[in-house]
């Protein structure tokens, strides 16, 4: 009795998996349909979600040649590729700190990195203005960088102290007595037994980077220099918007989303527990 009861559950946890998996399905479905789509198919269709009459894969062509995804592609990904492992080994070793090195002011000093996630991004618009206009940063690579290295560090340092805590310190012992440093200590033992969390922060830190917005519209005005997320704006013009090639560069940028996530999803959920239970 206890294992038909059992069985039902399971049945009905996995239905409402399937349920849940379908509605977030959705708008992807309904990105694909429009990329696949010519103007007069969207437009003269009786419904958004209805099959494409005839497929339009050179949506997906013209998307990448005559927008121009090429060059945003290789800029997010130029920006992502520095931004994301720097931020984490910079909040890495903050969070070494915090935790191992017996920091009189650690709690404090936790609090003040912990503000930094509580700053809206809008509020720093201007004075973020006034400073790389100060230091011949706007419209550069490096000033979008620095920038974004500001706003992801926190967070980067919440969850890492987290997981180092979680480490016995019995470790820390054990290594200075075979005669390993501090920086030997963080890099020989602590990180690799972090990497669950170093992990979570690979996908958290790439998807935040690659997909923001706000920050690179402003700062970066040259088409040259812009990412894919201020790239794309290109698709929408003055009298209209070309619905068909957008969603086909809106999926053409999702691609390295997927391989990183792929890449390092097997430790995401233990990253994120550790860091909790911490």
């Amino acid at each position: 009795m206890v294992r038909t009861q059992l069985s039902f559950t399971r049945i009905l946890f996995y239905m409402f998996l399937i349920v849940f998996a379908f509605l977030w399905l959705i708008p992807i479905f309904f990105m694909l349909f429009t990329a696949l789509k010519s103007p007069a198919d969207l437009f003269g269709s009786e419904s958004l979600f209805s099959f494409p009459k005839r497929i339009e894969w050179s949506n997906f062509t013209e998307a990448w040649l005559a927008g121009n995804m090429s060059v945003y592609m290789k800029n997010s990904l130029f920006i992502t590729l520095i931004k994301v492992p720097a931020g984490i080994f910079i909040a890495a070793l903050g969070a070494f700190a915090l935790t191992r090195l017996n920091y009189k002011w650690s709690n404090p000093t936790f609090v003040l990195i912990l503000i930094g996630m509580m700053i809206p991004v809008q509020v720093t618009l201007v004075p973020l203005s006034m400073l790389l206009k100060l230091t011949n940063l706007i419209d550069s690579h490096l000033g979008i960088i620095i920038v974004y290295l500001g706003f992801g560090i926190p967070f980067a340092v919440l969850v890492l102290r987290g997981f180092f805590r979680t480490i016995p310190k019995e470790l820390d012992d054990a290594a200075r007595m075979d005669g390993c440093s501090d920086f030997g200590l963080f890099w020989r033992i602590l990180l690799p037994i972090a990497m669950p969390a170093v992990a979570t922060l690979v996908i958290l830190d790439f998807l935040s980077t690659w997909n923001e917005f706000l920050l690179s519209q402003i700062f970066l005005t040259s088409n040259e220099l812009r990412t894919i997320p201020s790239g794309l704006m290109i698709f929408k013009g003055e009298f209209g918007t070309n619905y068909g090639l957008m969603n086909a560069g809106v999926l053409i940028s999702v691609i390295p989303i997927l391989i990183i996530y792929l890449m390092f999803q097997k430790y995401f959920v233990q990253g994120l527990a550790g860091s909790v239970k911490g």
